[in-house]
């Protein structure tokens, strides 16, 4: 009895083992349409044929009559597109060589619907060279190939479709997950939209109830996670008896009401946590801002209350070099920080003096994103703001050799909208927003960001290689760009294999 009950084990063991093997899982529902199909090797077997139907077929003659696409493979795993969302698909191996028995099997997975009806990605230039890359496009929501077709969008378990616009700085991490902020959590999951890794969110740095993550969030190379968040602060307002603005710690002793000179205000954070969720490192605003050259600040309208917003919009950590660059978009200021001991090595663009006017900074204004490029430099992705008619514009600064010296413009690009504002460059208001990365041949993807929303490639001779614009339907059913924030790009091929295979990336 023993005997029999161990060899009904085994087969049903077998037999579990032998399913798992199969991918995508029998019923499963997909949030993507980019699939990694793998499936038992046969011995003596060295040629495949994967098989699909748009449907859900159980009879063979059934699905044979209505197979749209055949791929061969040499090995039990292959990628494949299939050319809908919203769709049954049935599929099948065929071993060649073997006997028809082999090839009798039926797997079905459906796709899930994505609101492609009311947002799109419409190419204005089509790409060459990055043809096969994939970008991410957070307010859309979607990862699209360069055609502007959606791939995948993130679904995550257990909760409702993520809303177009909710995820913030979606891109893949060095070790071939996706890493986004959504509220004020911070997410890393794979590609099947399972949560790996969240940020614990407990105030142990702010001293607050949260963390109130926010901007910008990254795996770093040693595994570790950074992101910013915020503390809560005040700011004693100028009177007759100060003409000074004085940023303090929230000790929650100070009165809190409309005839106070006190302002609620938030300081910002940097957090390194470990894989479990413990913080190995932190950084405050607050050890650079109270008692520092803010307290020269001026309303530009002195009637009014003040509203100062010093709050982080970005970062950048070279781990090689161990620095960290912070921007600070309202204050059109980047700060260079050393890791890990928290100083302050640099401080780049406006200085507030006292009793002097508020000087212009030429080199950038309303910043969004900063990062030292692969020879070195600092690229900045500028807003402009400062210029009533001016657009976006990318920037290559040289950082200063010596203390005395300052950065130095030494490469730019003039952004343009073109197509996405009706054949005109005018000036677009809304300036916030937007990204540049750098591509390993040194060319730049761009977010603009904001109202523009069109995102493209341009290479350092300035020529533009590829653009696009995200867009949505309006109430009166016309598309129109879709306010974007950030985006991102897939050029590495063996990093978007380890994602869609949910392995980890091997360098």
């Amino acid at each position: 009895m023993k005997k029999i009950v161990f060899v009904v084990f085994f087969l049903a063991a077998a037999f579990l083992k032998l399913k798992a093997q199969i991918l995508p899982a029998e019923g499963s529902s997909l949030n993507y349409r980019l699939i990694g199909f793998t499936f038992p090797a046969q011995p003596q077997i060295s040629d495949y044929k994967i098989e699909i139907a748009e449907g859900n077929f159980n009879e063979r003659s059934s699905f044979e009559k209505n197979i749209t696409k055949k791929e061969n493979c040499k090995t039990n795993k292959i990628i494949i597109e299939v050319p809908s969302f919203g769709k049954d698909y049935t599929w099948r191996v065929v071993y060649k060589g073997s006997t028809p028995a082999m090839n009798n099997d039926l797997h079905h997975f459906s796709t899930r619907i994505i609101p492609d009806d009311v947002f799109r990605l419409r190419i204005l230039k089509n790409a060459g060279k990055f043809n096969d890359a994939y970008v991410f496009v957070d307010g859309n929501n979607a990862m699209y190939d360069m055609n502007g077709k959606p791939v995948w969008f993130p679904c995550i378990k257990g909760t409702e479709m993520l809303l177009p616009g909710t995820a913030r700085d979606m891109k893949l991490s060095p070790r071939g997950t996706i890493t986004f902020v959504m509220g004020d959590q911070a997410l890393e999951i794979n590609y099947n939209g399972d949560i790996l890794w969240k940020g614990p969110n407990d105030g142990a740095v702010s001293g607050d109830s949260r963390e109130h993550y926010h901007h910008e969030f990254t795996r770093l190379k040693n595994g570790h996670y950074m992101v910013l968040g915020s503390e809560p602060a005040l700011c004693k307002l100028p009177d007759s008896t100060d003409p000074d603005l004085h940023i303090v710690n929230d000790d929650k002793s100070k009165p809190e009401n409309k005839n106070t000179t006190y302002q609620k205000i938030a300081l910002g954070t940097v957090i390194e946590y470990d894989d479990a969720g413990n913080v190995v490192w932190s950084w405050k605003s607050s050890s650079y801002f109270i008692g520092s050259d803010m307290d020269y600040y001026r309303s530009p309208n002195p009637n009014d209350r003040y509203n100062v917003d010093v709050h982080e919009n970005a970062f950048f950590f070279d781990e090689e070099a161990k620095v960290i660059y912070i921007s600070f978009k309202n204050l059109n200021r980047i700060i260079k920080v050393k890791y890990p001991e928290g100083i302050v090595l640099a401080t780049y663009g406006q200085i507030y003096k006292q009793d002097e006017p508020e000087s212009e900074n030429d080199l950038f204004c309303g910043q969004h994103s900063c990062f030292r490029s692969q020879s070195g430099s600092l690229l900045v992705y500028d807003n402009n703001s400062c210029n009533p008619t001016g657009l976006p514009q990318i920037v290559a600064l040289q950082e200063p050799a010596a203390p005395k010296e300052g950065l130095k413009k030494i490469w730019k690009y003039q952004c343009t909208t073109g197509d996405s504002m009706g054949n005109s460059d005018l000036k677009n208001n809304w300036t916030t927003g937007g990204n540049i990365i750098e591509l390993p041949d040194s060319s730049l993807f761009a977010c603009m960001g904001g109202n523009y929303s069109k995102v493209f490639i341009v290479n350092r001779d300035k020529e533009v290689l590829w653009s696009a614009l995200p867009e949505r339907i309006s109430i009166d059913k016309k598309w129109i760009p879709n306010p974007g924030y950030r985006a991102s790009i897939i050029t590495n091929h063996k990093a978007l294999e380890a994602l869609i295979w949910n392995e980890e990336l091997k360098e």
